[in-house]
């Protein structure tokens, strides 16, 4: 006679780390700013009867979209270790460029776009360059490009139209075409989406992929935790940062068309103060200001939250004068609950 049992189990790798469900849903980057974000929802469902209504939804994804089209970059820029104070200024630089060439050369509105997407990415490579050769931080660096870049918009503006905003171009060959790219709008029902709403959700897909799927991806966190030790192992820093910087540019570029395309004119003061709404945006999102932490997706929910907020109190008709503290509140709850979450993430088993 023969003794059956049950088969052995495969022996386990004592080297192999298992981390639980909770643990690993208590470690994501955006969790905290989703509980913040439900918060919001139902805090503005309570007090604004027309928040719920269905065409606000395209107004508040709106409003969301124009922020998150350039918090997405910005976070990964921020998980990188570093800031872009010039993304503001640079949309308008952006919406300027395609304007005025387009006007004073009386080239196809087409000409105008592709000029600008050339000039803005190498602002964003000149603030790769000068932060990789000069070792200064990039809070110095761009924020002499924001200078610069606020300058040469009301400048160039004056020096070309005569007034502080550009001429019409609504009437140009090509204009209505790009139009349709940039800033047209999708009617669902009796909600109207506007086509930022997709140019969002395609760059916080390809954001998130990056992070998640690339080795670029795992050079942004390795950049970001500690640039000295990701040199060491062979990690391209000077490639990597540059090429953040690059896609801030061209997130920028995008709401630039969309400025321009949206109004047909472009004032030269506008974008100024922006860049610290991308910046919260990305931080109620999960991202740390020392870097090496954070998600896209997170980057898009605080865009969200920022939605919600700036039109929330519209719907409850408060003074807007509250809406600059309700976004501080929410920064500084965010950040506190973040770290919260962190805490508990490396104290769960």
């Amino acid at each position: 006679m023969t003794a059956t049992g049950q088969p052995a189990a495969p022996p386990t790798d004592e080297r192999l780390l298992r981390t639980s469900p909770l643990r690993k849903l208590l470690g994501r980057p955006e969790l905290g700013s989703v509980v913040g974000a439900v918060a919001v929802f139902l805090f503005f469902a309570l007090v604004a009867d027309s928040f719920l209504q269905a065409s606000s939804l395209g107004t508040v994804l709106y409003a969301a979209s124009t922020i998150g089209i350039m918090a997405a970059p910005v976070a990964l820029l921020m998980i990188g270790g570093e800031f872009d104070l010039s993304a503001g200024v640079m949309v308008t630089s952006s919406a300027l460029i395609s304007s005025m060439f387009s006007y004073q050369m009386t080239a196809n509105v087409w000409v105008g776009v592709f000029v600008s997407l050339l000039v803005t990415l190498g602002f964003g490579a000149f603030n790769g360059f000068m932060l990789t050769r000069t070792k200064l931080p990039s809070f110095i660096i761009t924020l002499g490009t924001f200078l610069m870049l606020t300058g040469l918009n009301l400048g160039f503006t004056k020096l070309i139209s005569g007034t502080v905003s550009t001429k019409s171009i609504g009437n140009m060959e090509g204009f209505d075409s790009a139009r349709k790219v940039f800033a047209s709008y999708l009617t669902i029902g009796d909600v109207e989406f506007k086509v930022t709403i997709l140019w969002w959700a395609a760059l916080v897909a390809i954001a998130t992929w990056i992070l998640i799927r690339t080795r670029f991806g795992n050079w942004i966190f390795a950049v970001g935790g500690e640039a000295d030790a990701a040199r060491a192992v062979g990690v391209p820093v000077i490639r990597t940062r540059i090429g953040l910087y690059l896609g801030v540019a061209f997130a920028a570029w995008v709401s630039g068309q969309h400025l321009l395309f949206s109004y047909d004119v472009v004032q030269s003061g506008e974008g100024v103060g922006n860049e610290l709404i991308y910046i919260i945006a990305a931080v109620i999102g999960g991202c740390l200001i020392t870097g090496g932490y954070g998600s896209a997706i997170g980057s898009a929910v605080g865009a969200i939250i920022f939605g919600m907020t700036s039109k929330g109190i519209v719907y409850a008709e408060w003074n807007p004068d509250w809406f600059k503290y309700f976004l501080g509140a929410m920064l500084l709850l965010a950040t506190l609950l973040n770290h919260w979450v962190r805490k508990r993430a490396e104290a769960t088993t």
